[in-house]
């Protein structure tokens, strides 16, 4: 069993718990396979009608875990590769209910939720260009997609932290709860949902992402390119060196003179 994602199934809804908390949800390579499993496995099963996602203790993920070289995206882990396919192309609902530090990987995933709930804790972060990489799940595709194009291209461009207030001001979440409350909200959301048949759910999200899907494969293929590029890059390398040092990175320095 791989314990770094938990599953719980109750009444056709099924809760997948980012399990990692003394990391605060870092995906390893485990954790990656775990969550593309636990995808994978309820898009198949009959008594699965929604799938809500969230995160043990505090924090819903804070992304890669920079010490795991083996799962690195930019490096070709295959893991992550197969959860970022996993996510793409889920076809059942999907709620998620995230509080704290959500980063990442761990910011991108929840932008293919259909609801999100957020904590009055959240702090969230698309990080890449600060890590001199390039984004990830077609984020530059998803973000714009719910946010529209210039709130998108500032919290891209700039790895600026997102609050909870502004999460759901710009569209990213539904709705701000307290975070005791945010996960009960998202299976409140999910039971009113899980009780349609299932059929009737995947082809209502099929409609509703028909639209998106020529854009989410050309902004996978667009970012995979750019994402080669970049890992293993200079700027990449100073800011992975940097954060397990723990110190400011210096991209100045890499500058030719």
């Amino acid at each position: 069993m791989n314990e770094t994602v938990l599953k719980e199934l109750n009444d056709g809804v099924l809760v997948v718990t980012l399990n990692r908390p003394d990391k605060k949800n870092a995906f390893n390579a485990a954790q990656w396979q775990g969550l593309a499993d636990a995808l994978n496995e309820a898009g198949k099963d009959d008594n699965v009608n929604v799938v809500v996602v969230t995160g043990a203790g505090n924090n819903f993920s804070s992304g890669q875990d920079l010490a795991d070289f083996e799962s690195l995206p930019g490096g070709g882990g295959a893991s992550y590769r197969t959860c970022e396919d996993a996510v793409t192309v889920f076809d059942k609902p999907l709620i998620g209910a995230a509080t704290g530090v959500t980063v990442g990987g761990g910011a991108t995933i929840l932008f293919y939720c259909d609801v999100l709930y957020v904590g009055q804790s959240l702090r969230l972060r698309v990080p890449f260009t600060s890590l001199g990489m390039a984004p990830e799940f077609a984020s530059t595709y998803m973000l714009q997609a719910r946010i529209g194009t210039q709130r998108a291209a500032e919290i891209l461009l700039s790895s600026k932290w997102v609050d909870a207030d502004e999460a759901v001001a710009t569209g990213i979440a539904k709705a701000k709860c307290s975070d005791d409350e945010v996960l009960a909200t998202a299976l409140k959301t999910a039971s009113e949902i899980a009780q349609w048949p299932v059929n009737a759910l995947k082809e209502t999200k099929r409609c509703l992402n028909v639209m998106h899907q020529a854009g989410i494969q050309a902004a996978l293929a667009a970012e995979h390119d750019a994402m080669g590029r970049q890992a293993g890059s200079p700027e990449n390398m100073e800011a992975v060196m940097a954060f397990l040092e723990k110190r400011k990175p210096d991209f100045k320095k890499l500058i030719k003179k």
